[in-house]
């Protein structure tokens, strides 16, 4: 089962797409399967595949030992002249984030490693984050350290923050958060908890990664499928 660890010092590749009915979304998932499922990349670690549920698509949370390694993959014939193109014509968007882990927190249930598979069943949300140059270290310092009051918060479980490092179809400095939930239901919750019964916490972690941040988006998903190198 992979798992989300700083002290695994890995690549950690997001590939996020969008498209515009459930039916490309099921296409999407199958072609992403294939791909897992004969994979056999020198330096791949781990894939594992997530469904969209607020709005079609996909995302597949790769791990790679470095980004030589990933930039062999993308070099490839098979890259260049099969993958890409197949899910060019299905999607309406593509960003394939390339970043490092840098915080994780857990809810003291979750135990002390924060794992991604099918079988837990959490409600996962990517958010993105575009943030100015120069801006990017205290953004994701306040996403990290200053979400930790999240561990108050019914249904939450884990959420693992990420520097962007170098992205294709994305321009400029990012971040990523991953967050696992006990259910969609906790999450939107949480998500729109009217302003006067927010902790002083929470308003003040909001109010400066709104300042810092240049524009933002999310996904809910579910794990559907997941492969490690080895199985």
């Amino acid at each position: 089962m992979p798992r989300i660890s700083p002290a695994d010092d890995y690549l950690t590749v997001l590939n996020l797409f969008t498209t515009d009915t459930p039916e490309k979304q099921d296409t999407l998932l199958q072609e992403m399967g294939k791909i897992v499922d004969s994979a056999a990349y020198e330096g791949w670690i781990s894939s594992t595949v997530h469904a969209g549920q607020e709005s079609p698509g996909t995302a597949n949370f790769i791990q790679w030992r470095s980004g030589e390694d990933l930039e062999k993959r993308y070099a490839g014939e098979e890259f260049r002249h099969r993958t890409l193109p197949v899910f060019q014509e299905i999607t309406t968007s593509i960003r394939l984030l390339q970043s490092r882990i840098v915080h994780t927190h857990r809810h003291p249930s979750q135990g002390n490693t924060t794992e991604i598979a099918p079988k837990r069943d959490d409600y996962t949300v990517i958010e993105i984050f575009k943030v100015a140059e120069g801006d990017q270290d205290e953004l994701v310092a306040e996403l990290g350290e200053g979400r930790n009051w999240l561990v108050d918060v019914p249904g939450y479980r884990s959420h693992s923050v990420f520097k962007g490092l170098r992205a294709r179809f994305l321009d400029g400095p990012f971040a990523v958060v991953y967050s696992q939930w006990a259910g969609k239901d906790e999450y939107d919750a949480h998500r729109t908890q009217p302003e006067p019964e927010k902790p002083e916490a929470r308003l003040k972690s909001e109010a400066r990664i709104d300042a810092l941040k240049t524009e933002s988006d999310w996904n809910g998903y579910r794990v559907v499928h997941t492969r490690a190198a080895g199985e």
